[in-house]
């Protein structure tokens, strides 16, 4: 469930993170730690919103897209 949303991403004052694994068009999610939380926001838009969720909910997200629990809500699929 996500604490809080920010509509300038930009306006935190954290260090954003891009997955190694994100394309070459930067079609990607960005990371943040931030208060407590995970920020996160879309890497080609970096004035637009950031959502901030708590680090236990990105663990498990991360977790089901690793084991593939989650692939199932690819375009591929």
């Amino acid at each position: 469930m996500a604490a809080w949303a920010f509509r300038d991403a930009s306006s935190l004052d954290v260090e954003w993170q891009k997955s190694s694994a994100s394309g070459k068009e930067g079609d990607c999610v960005e990371l943040a730690p931030y208060q407590g939380t995970v920020a996160i926001r879309d890497s080609k838009v970096p004035h637009g919103p950031a959502i901030l969720y708590s680090r236990a909910s990105v663990v498990a997200l991360v977790a089901g897209i690793k084991s593939g629990e989650l692939a199932r809500f690819t375009y591929d699929n």
